[in-house]
C-alpha cells in the first residue's frame, strides 16, 4: 500500500514548504515540483492499491511499480528529515564578528553537504515524474472519480466471496447460537406494529451471516412472513441492483410475473415501484453485510411503515451503522460475541476430528489452537478443517500451530479467514490504515494501553488536526472508529466507562503484522530473525531476541521507532547499538525496561517525539535533553527520576510530561505521592497537555507562570504550601480546558483552594489530599465532574448535602474526609453515582440512607469505621452488586453472616459481599457467603 508512504511524504514536504522554507534556498522549486507530482500520483493510488490487494489478477509491473512508488517515498521522507536535521543544528551565535565568521564556518562545511543534498533532490524529482509517466498504462481510476467510499470501492469480487458459504452451513455444523438465534427470532415473530429494525453487530468471521440465516430460514419466521427477501448489501453495493433483487425476490416468492421493463428503471422508479407494492403488506427483510449507515438512511425511506409487523435485519461489521438504524424503541441491537471456550471446542472437534473425541496426545496442541482463535467460528471451523487433512501427529500440528502467520498467506484451507478479515482492513479510510497497522507492533494478546497508543499514534504523526480539537481527541476519534468497525477490541474498561485497554484479534493481528512487514512500515524482532535481511521503519523487540537481530537493527539505520517488549534484550541492545547511528529515531519506548542509565548521546536524536522511561531504574535525565527540540511525550511514571534538567524548558513541542509515583499507605489506603522537581521556565512550555506530577517546593514562581499553560488538559500537584494557595487558584483560573487536577497539600496541610475565580467547565476528575475544613464555594459550578476524591480534608460538617446535587458523578472516594458521626443521603440525591468509598472516618457511626437515593450504586467500599453500624438503609439499594469491607470490628462482620446474623437481611439481596482483614503480615479476604 503506497498511500500510507506517499501520504506521509506530502504532509512532510509541506511542512517543508511552509514552516522551513528558509532552509530550501537552491532546492525550493525541485521540492515544489515532487509535492506536486506526489499530489497528482496520490489521486490514482486508491485505484492503485486496490488492484495490488487483488494480487492473483495483477500483473507484476503493477507491483514492482507500487513498491517503487512506496520506497521512493520513504527515501523523499528520509531526505527530508536528514535536511532539516542537517541545517536546523547550526550554531547560532550573539555579535558582528560572531555572526561573520558564523557564516564563513557554515559556508565552508555546509556547501557540501547543500550540493549532496540538492543532487539528491533533483534524483528523487526525475524518479517521482518517471512514476507519474508509468502510471498512465495501468488505467488508474482518479479518486475524484470513485467517489468517497473505502479503499476498495472498484472492487466486485462478489462472484469469490467466501461468505457466500455461510448461507449454506448445515444445522448440525453449527454450534453456540442457539440464545441469539432464539432472541432474533422472537422479535421478529412477536412484538409490536410498528416497523421494527434489528441490527447485528460483530467482526468479521463471528457468524452473522449464518445467524441472520438460520432466523431467516426458521420455520415460525417463514409462516409469518409471505413477503421476504434476502440481500446481500456488500462494499460495492449499486442502489438499482438492491431494489431489483428486492422486487423479483417478493415477486417470486408469490409467483406473480416480474413487472415489464424493471432491469432499465432508475433508482426513483425502481422506489416507488417497490414502495407501493410493499404499502399494505407485512415483510420481512435481511440486509446483509452492510458497511455504512448511508445505506440505511436512503433505504428506510423505500420501506413502508404501515403497522402491518414488518421486520428489517441487517448484518454489519460497524457499531455506528447499528446505532444509526435506532431511531425509536422498536429498534434493536444484537451485539454478536466470541463463541466462549466450550462451545469453541465443540466446533472445533466437530471440525478436525468430524465429531470424535481428540486423541490424548493432542489435547494440549488442540487446547492452544482453539484458544488462538478466539472464539471466531470462521477460524475455527477453517483452521479444524485444515487439522483434518493432516496426520494426527502432536510434532506436526505443533509445527502447524507455530508457523500459522504464514498458514493464513499460503495454506488454501485458510483462504477464507484472511479474504473475510481482510475486508474489513481494505474498507478502512487511509487515515485509519497506518493507525491501525501500528497494532502490529504490539505482542501477541497484549492489551494496548488506550492512552499510551494514543501519544504513539500523535508522535508517529498519524493524526491529523482539526478545528476545535486537540490531536490527542482527534486520535480518541479513530480508536472510536476503529473499534465502531470491530476492528480493535476492548480489553480493559474501568469503572467509570472509560477505555483503558485494547487489543486486536490475534489472527487479525497475524494478517496486519504480514502486511506491515511487506510494506516495510514495521518488523517484529526475535529469534526467528535470523534470516530477515529487509528493510522497516519500525522495530518491535519481542521475545527472544538475539545477536542476530540486534545486528539486523543495526543494518536500518533508516528506522523511525523501536518498540521494546523483551526485557533480556536490553544490555544486549545497549550495547550493540549507537543512538548516533539513528539520526532519524521518533520513538523510543523502553518501558520496563532494566535500564539503570540513558546515554548522553541522546541529544542527537533530534528528531525524537517519544521517549518512555517508564518503570525503569534511571535516576538522572542526560542534560542532552535540552537538544531534542521536536520531543512531544516523557514518559518516567514509576521511575526514580525525581527532577528534570534546567534544559527540559527548552522543549517547546513537549505535549505530555509523566512523572510521578505512588506509595499506599495500606492502613487506611492513603496515598502517597512523588512527583518531579522542575525549574523556572516552563511556563513557555504552551503546548502542554499533561504536567503530572511537579513538587510545588520551588515556590511562588513555578505555580505562577502554570497559569501560562492555557492547553492543560491534566494537571498533577504535589506538596502545595497553604501560603501558595491563592497563586496556584489564580492558575487555575487561566486553565478553560483542564479536565482532571490534583492536588496534594504538604504533610497534609491545608489547602487554600478557595479563591478559583474561573473554575474550569469540562473538569471531570477532581482529587484534593489535604485539610479543606470546608468545601470550595466553586465546586457547585462544577457540572462535568464524574469523579471526586477528598482525603485528609478533616471537614466539619456533612459535605454530602453539596456533592449529592453534582448531576454527573458517578464515582465518590472520602479517606478521613469527614470528623462527624453521619452522613445523610437525602432524596434523589446522587443520581447517577455508581461507586461510593468510605475509608478511615474514625468518629463516623451512620449512614442515612433515604428512598430514592443513591438509585443506580452498583459498588459500595467501607473501611476503617471502627464505630460504624451497618447502615440499615442499604436494604433500599437495590442494584448494588458489590460491597467490601476492610478493616471493620469482628462484631460488625459477624452481624451480617447468613445463619444468626441479626443484619444478614440487609445485605441479603446483594450478590457478593467481602470483608478484607488486614493484617502485619498479609491481606484476607473472607466472602459473606
Amino acid at each position: 500500500m503506497a498511500e500510507i508512504a506517499v501520504t506521509v511524504v506530502i504532509d512532510r514536504l509541506l511542512s517543508l514548504l511552509t514552516e522551513e522554507a528558509r532552509l530550501l534556498r537552491g532546492v525550493h522549486s525541485e521540492v515544489e515540483d515532487i509535492k506536486r507530482e506526489l499530489s497528482y500520483i496520490q489521486a490514482f493510488l486508491k485505484d492503485a492499491d486496490a488492484k495490488a490487494e487483488k494480487g492473483d489478477t495483477i500483473s507484476h509491473g503493477l507491483q514492482t511499480w507500487v513498491q517503487e512508488l512506496r520506497e521512493t517515498s520513504y527515501s523523499i521522507e528520509d531526505l527530508v528529515d536528514e535536511y532539516i536535521q542537517h541545517f536546523a543544528n547550526r550554531p547560532r551565535r550573539s555579535g558582528v564578528i560572531f555572526d561573520f565568521l558564523s557564516k564563513v564556518s557554515c559556508l565552508i562545511v555546509k556547501l557540501k553537504p547543500r550540493h549532496e543534498i540538492a543532487s539528491q533532490v533533483k534524483d528523487l524529482k526525475l524518479k517521482v515524474g518517471k512514476l507519474h509517466e508509468e502510471s498512465s498504462r495501468y488505467g488508474f481510476i482518479s479518486s475524484f472519480e470513485q467517489g468517497s467510499g473505502g479503499s476498495s470501492d472498484t472492487i466486485n469480487v462478489q462472484w469469490r466471496d467466501p461468505r457466500v458459504k455461510a448461507l449454506f452451513i448445515e444445522e448440525a455444523e453449527i454450534v453456540g447460537i442457539e440464545s441469539p438465534k432464539s432472541e432474533l427470532i422472537n422479535w421478529l415473530v412477536e412484538g409490536a406494529a410498528e416497523r421494527t429494525v434489528i441490527s447485528v453487530v460483530g467482526m468479521g468471521g463471528l457468524g452473522k451471516t449464518t445467524l441472520a440465516k438460520k432466523v431467516y430460514d426458521n420455520k415460525k419466521v417463514v409462516e409469518r412472513f409471505g413477503f421476504h427477501a434476502w440481500i446481500t448489501v456488500s462494499q460495492s453495493f449499486k442502489m438499482e441492483m438492491v431494489l431489483q433483487d428486492m422486487i423479483k425476490q417478493f415477486y417470486e416468492t408469490m409467483k406473480e410475473p416480474i413487472p415489464e421493463g424493471m432491469d432499465a428503471m432508475g433508482v426513483i422508479s425502481l422506489s416507488g415501484l417497490l414502495k407501493k407494492y410493499l404499502e399494505d403488506k407485512r415483510y420481512a427483510i435481511v440486509f446483509d453485510d452492510v458497511w455504512g449507515s448511508e445505506f440505511w438512511e436512503f433505504i428506510k425511506s423505500v420501506l413502508p411503515e404501515n403497522k402491518r409487523g414488518s421486520r428489517v435485519v441487517i448484518t454489519t461489521r460497524n457499531v455506528e451503522v447499528g446505532c444509526a438504524i435506532r431511531e425509536s424503541r422498536f429498534h434493536h441491537v444484537h451485539n454478536l460475541q466470541p463463541l466462549p471456550p466450550e462451545s469453541s471446542w465443540e466446533l472445533f472437534c466437530k471440525k478436525a476430528f468430524q465429531d470424535s473425541c481428540c486423541p490424548p496426545e493432542l489435547k494440549k496442541i488442540s487446547i492452544d489452537i482453539v484458544k488462538r482463535c478466539a472464539g471466531l467460528p470462521l477460524a475455527i471451523v477453517a483452521i479444524g478443517g485444515a487439522l483434518l487433512t493432516k496426520q494426527k501427529n502432536e510434532l506436526e500440528w505443533q509445527k502447524f500451530y507455530e508457523s500459522l502467520g504464514s498458514q493464513l498467506e499460503t495454506n488454501p484451507h485458510l483462504e477464507s479467514i484472511t479474504k473475510i478479515l481482510c475486508l474489513s482492513y481494505n474498507d478502512l479510510p487511509y487515515y485509519l490504515k497506518p493507525c491501525f497497522l501500528y497494532c502490529a507492533v504490539f505482542p501477541e494478546d497484549y492489551s494496548i494501553n488506550h492512552a499510551k497508543l494514543i501519544r504513539l499514534w500523535v508522535a508517529e504523526g498519524f493524526v491529523k488536526g482539526k478545528k476545535g480539537m486537540s490531536l490527542e481527541q482527534r486520535a480518541e476519534e479513530y480508536l472510536n472508529e476503529l473499534i465502531h468497525r470491530s476492528m480493535v477490541q476492548l480489553s480493559e474498561v474501568d469503572d467509570r466507562g472509560r477505555i483503558r485497554g485494547c487489543k486486536v484479534h490475534d489472527l487479525m493481528r497475524e494478517i496486519i503484522l504480514k502486511k506491515a512487514e511487506e510494506l516495510s512500515f514495521c518488523h517484529v524482532l526475535g529469534d526467528e530473525d535470523s534470516s530477515f535481511n529487509g528493510k522497516f521503519r519500525r522495530g518491535s523487540i519481542q521475545k527472544g531476541t538475539n545477536t542476530i537481530a540486534v545486528e539486523t537493527i543495526n543494518r536500518n539505520s533508516q528506522i523511525r521507532s523501536l518498540l521494546l517488549f523483551d526485557m533480556d534484550a536490553v544490555p544486549m541492545l545497549l550495547t550493540g547499538i549507537s543512538f548516533t547511528n539513528f539520526k532519524l529515531l521518533k520513538v523510543l519506548d523502553f518501558e520496563d525496561a532494566p535500564l539503570n542509565s540513558v546515554p548522553e548521546d541522546l541529544g542527537n536524536l533530534f528528531h525524537l517525539t517519544y521517549l518512555s522511561l517508564r518503570g525503569t531504574k534511571v535516576k538522572m535525565l542526560p542534560k542532552s535533553i535540552g537538544k531534542l527540540q521536536n520531543l512531544q511525550t516523557l514518559d518516567l511514571k514509576h521511575s526514580p527520576v525525581d527532577a528534570l534538567p534546567v534544559e527540559i524548558t527548552k522543549l517547546k513541542k513537549l505535549r505530555h510530561i509523566l512523572a510521578y509515583f505512588y506509595h499506599i499507605n495500606p492502613e487506611g489506603g492513603v496515598i502517597i505521592p512523588r512527583g518531579v522537581r522542575i525549574g523556572e521556565g516552563i511556563g513557555s512550555m504552551l503546548d502542554l497537555q499533561k504536567l503530572c506530577h511537579v513538587e510545588a517546593n520551588n515556590g511562588r514562581g513555578l505555580i505562577e507562570e502554570l497559569g501560562k499553560l492555557r492547553q492543560l488538559r491534566r494537571l498533577g500537584i504535589v506538596n502545595l504550601m497553604e501560603e501558595d494557595g491563592p497563586s496556584m487558584c489564580a492558575s487555575i483560573s487561566n486553565m478553560k480546558y483542564l479536565e482532571s487536577l490534583v492536588i496534594f497539600s504538604k504533610d497534609d496541610g491545608i489547602l487554600n483552594l478557595q479563591t478559583i475565580s474561573d473554575p474550569p467547565r469540562y473538569l471531570r476528575n477532581l482529587s484534593l489530599q489535604g485539610c479543606l475544613r470546608r468545601l470550595q464555594d466553586w465546586l457547585p459550578e462544577l457540572q462535568n465532574l464524574v469523579r471526586v476524591v477528598f482525603v485528609n480534608s478533616r471537614l466539619s460538617y456533612d459535605p454530602m448535602e453539596v456533592l449529592q446535587a453534582l448531576p454527573n458523578l458517578l464515582e465518590l472516594v472520602l479517606t478521613n474526609a469527614y470528623g462527624g458521626e453521619c452522613f445523610c443521603f437525602t432524596e434523589l440525591g446522587f443520581q447517577k453515582l455508581q461507586r461510593l468509598f468510605l475509608v478511615n472516618m474514625m468518629g463516623l457511626k451512620t449512614l442515612k440512607i433515604h428512598e430514592g437515593a443513591l438509585p443506580v450504586l452498583k459498588h459500595l467500599e467501607i473501611g476503617f469505621c471502627p464505630q460504624m453500624e451497618v447502615p440499615y438503609g442499604i436494604r433500599l439499594l437495590k442494584t448494588l452488586t458489590r460491597i467490601d469491607f476492610f478493616g471493620m470490628p469482628r462484631k460488625f462482620a459477624s452481624s451480617m453472616l447468613p445463619q444468626h446474623g441479626q443484619n444478614y437481611h440487609i445485605v441479603e439481596h446483594v450478590p457478593h459481599v467481602f470483608f478484607h482483614e488486614i493484617h502485619a503480615d498479609g491481606h484476607k479476604i473472607l466472602s459473606l457467603r
